[in-house]
């Protein structure tokens, strides 16, 4: 008899994006951070009510954290909601925080998030970018780039 396969689990929890940090900023290196969180916390991004778009992270002492990441409280939750922008603290190995803490202290770079999402295992996870800011011509550059991009698939198309 043949064997049955196994159907794997969907996950159906969003994922919140900086779609702004993108062209704010030129991504020199990513990372994967665990971040801790609260058992409502967890409940409320899986409804998607986070918003990463204004948060950054800094160091405080040995250990990394993200601040003005805003968390609406669990709509559910009792005295169990925290204050929906505290700072976070970012689960990293200590190879990686020592990379970005290097790196961090040259000029002109900083830790932005790009994206708050879940792992296959369901477990929540920050993509943060080491990043440095672009002039306004950068931006222009890639407006006009894509713009461009845009009317040559447009005419490949037809």
């Amino acid at each position: 008899m043949a064997k049955k396969k196994k159907q794997e689990k969907r996950n159906y929890a969003p994922t919140i994006s900086n779609r702004k940090a993108r062209y704010e900023f030129k991504f020199v290196d990513t990372f994967e951070a665990g971040i801790v969180l609260s058992g409502t916390e967890i409940k409320s991004i899986r409804l998607g009510k986070a918003n990463i778009a204004e948060s950054y992270c800094y160091f405080r002492g040995d250990e990394l954290f993200i601040k003005d990441m805003h968390i609406n409280p669990y709509e559910f939750g009792s005295i169990n909601n925290l204050d929906p922008t505290r700072d976070r603290k970012l689960l990293l190995s200590r190879k990686e925080l020592d990379k970005l803490r290097a790196k961090s202290e040259e000029k002109g770079l900083t830790i932005i998030v790009t994206k708050l999402y879940f792992n296959k295992r369901n477990i929540c996870k920050l993509q943060i970018a080491l990043a440095q800011g672009k002039k306004l011509y950068d931006k222009r550059e890639d407006i006009k780039s894509r713009d461009i991009k845009r009317v040559i698939d447009r005419e490949l198309r037809l």
